[in-house]
Parts: C-alpha cells; structure tokens; sequence
C-alpha cells in the first residue's frame, strides 16, 4: 500500500501525542495543544501549524493496523531520533 493511498484514521491523533513538537514546547508523549476532543488537528491547513506537523503524512509502516500500532511506531521513532541518542 502507498503512503498516498493511506488516509489519516479518524479517533487516533497518535501524530499529535508521541512525537515532541518545539515549536510548540510540546513533550513527547503529551497531547498537543491544538488536538481536539475528537483527536482531530484544530489547526490542520491554517499556516500556524507547524512544519514538521505538516510534513508528517500518514503511511502504512507508521499507521499500523490501529492506533496502539501508530503510537508505538511513532514512540519509537522519537526515542531513535532524541538529541544525544
């Protein structure tokens, strides 16, 4: 399955809790500010979203199967890129 064929999975937001943001000063593991009760991007398409938000597209390798699936590829993969690792 291509990256372009995977679609963001409504309720999961896992993009928007593992990973730090800094610009933000968001921690990883900590839920965005701009994450709404529906796990949804409030902020998603407006130009103050974050660059590194916007380039994260959903894939099959991050996504997984569920959300569980997502946020542990994506835990990983801020543990592997950390400063200092």
């Amino acid at each position: 399955m291509s990256a372009a064929s995977v679609k963001c999975r409504p309720g999961c937001g896992a993009c928007c809790i593992a990973p730090s943001i800094s610009s933000l000063g968001k921690p990883a593991g900590a839920p965005c500010p701009h994450l709404t009760p529906a796990l949804r991007c409030r902020i998603f398409g407006q130009p103050q979203r974050p660059a590194c938000c916007s380039g994260l597209q959903p894939s099959r390798e991050m996504c997984g199967d569920n959300r569980d699936d997502a946020l542990a590829w994506l835990t990983a993969l801020e543990a592997a890129t950390r400063p200092g690792c």
